[in-house]
């Protein structure tokens, strides 16, 4: 097994290791290469918490999809026919992408390239920054052989962003935005030719050609971030937030609001893997100080979906409701308030971490977060099963798993016998500092 492959297997959990094995299966059996790159293996080296997979196959990724999906119940969130990619969604909360290796040719700034099939090499050739441009083999005969083109790992150990070529941000001017966002969130230096092309962008105003759906993404991607704040920051001083509302500038931004959301996201341990939908949590702080003019500005110039206005629009209401159930007496028994907020939505119980005033509703959240749902999660299968007799999958099975889950959270813990102090040694000799010159 090579160094990369174990680091990887490492740094996934059970449900992203499960994720992986049966993506794996399903290119062996169609015969295709696969190969995991992007944001999961430069994360991994990295060292950060690799939060989504990306694998590349040399073929069709979208039949590719169907087949995974038919054969594990994995969800498909979107599909790109034009790149022939596909978002899935596996248990667990485990997001995949799997992109067909393809090469990507621009006739001028800001248009649509000409896609066509390539190789994984020339795959790589044709990515953003070096430190996206690096992949790792899943195949037999080469499973964890690294595929560096770019020199994307000496990059990551200079803690460095470069662009894959001279004409990388002129391209896809979106890129300048991913250039900020990865900036701030690996604090990483800007390497100076990249530099130059993004200052050249900027006098050429060729920011102006991004489109609503590339803007649409992007937000997504930075409401999805740990230092979201900052990036916005540097957005504002960089005069960039105005593509996505001409409003946003000044004091319409709510920078204290957005870090006061970054310190309540904290409180939700990453290792919990509890589903966020953090568009809605982000754009109802980022927007606050907007007017319903101005906000339905911004739903037109970021072409923003459906599903992520009525995250932003309902959050609010929602989270009131809940904060009225976990005022309750009865949430002071553990049981009561685990199930109360198993129901509740990941984004609610953020937004009131960041938004109420009232004690007993955010001590109940940080009960929930840090001591009843990881106590929760410690309970195995097999453990319900040797104590029910009943096997996992049915219906009785759940229902006797949360009767167990409750019984658990309301035992009183076993009483702490403390031994008595022991009084310290009565020195013998004066100390060496008079009590004058401390």
């Amino acid at each position: 097994m090579s160094d990369y492959l174990y680091t990887l297997e490492s740094h996934l959990n059970s449900a992203q290791t499960a994720a992986l094995a049966a993506v794996q299966d399903a290119a062996t059996e169609a015969g295709l290469n696969l190969f995991l790159a992007g944001g999961a293996l430069r994360d991994m080296i990295a060292g950060f918490p690799i939060r989504d997979l990306d694998f590349v196959v040399e073929g069709n990724a979208n039949a590719l999809a169907k087949a995974i999906v038919k054969k594990t119940g994995a969800e498909i969130l979107a599909t790109d026919t034009r790149r022939n990619s596909a978002e899935l969604l596996f248990p667990q909360n485990v997001h995949i992408e799997i992109s067909m290796a393809r090469e990507e040719k621009y006739a001028k700034s800001g248009g649509k390239p000409a896609i066509s099939p390539a190789t994984i090499y020339e795959d790589l050739k044709n990515r953003d920054f070096t430190i996206n441009a690096i992949a790792m083999s899943l195949n037999r005969a080469s499973k964890g052989l690294l595929i560096d083109p770019n020199n994307g790992l000496g990059d990551l150990e200079r803690r460095e962003l470069r662009t894959v070529s001279k004409y990388t941000l002129y391209d896809d001017p979106v890129r300048i935005l991913r250039l900020i966002r990865f900036a701030k969130r690996f604090q990483f230096t800007i390497d100076e030719r990249t530099l130059s092309q993004y200052e050249n962008v900027r006098d050429a105003n060729l920011e102006r050609k991004i489109g609503p759906e590339a803007l649409r993404q992007e937000l997504h991607h930075i409401a999805e971030e740990p230092t979201s704040a900052e990036i916005v920051k540097e957005l504002d001083d960089q005069g960039l937030l105005t593509l996505f509302c001409p409003a946003m500038i000044g004091e319409k931004v709510n920078h204290a609001g957005l870090l006061k959301l970054q310190k309540a996201r904290l409180n939700v341990p990453l290792e919990l893997n509890l589903p966020v939908e953090n568009i809605g949590l982000f754009l109802t702080v980022l927007c606050e100080k907007l007017t319903a003019k101005e906000k339905a500005g911004l739903k037109t110039a970021c072409a923003l979906d459906k599903p992520a206005i009525q995250a932003w629009e309902r959050l609010d209401a929602r989270a009131k409701k809940l904060a009225v159930e976990l005022k309750s007496p009865k949430m002071a028994k553990p049981s009561v308030l685990y199930a109360t907020a198993q129901k509740a939505q990941g984004a609610d119980l953020v937004y009131l971490l960041y938004k109420s005033t009232e004690r007993a509703v955010v001590d109940r959240i940080k009960n929930y977060v840090q001591k009843y749902l990881p106590a929760a999660l410690e309970i195995t299968d097999e453990e319900i099963a040797e104590a029910t007799g009943l096997e996992p999958g049915s219906a009785k099975y759940e229902k006797a798993k949360a009767t167990f889950i409750a019984k658990r959270l309301d035992a009183r813990p076993k009483k702490i016998v403390e031994p008595e102090p022991v009084a310290p040694p009565t020195p013998q000799h004066p100390p060496l500092v008079s009590s004058a010159r401390r």
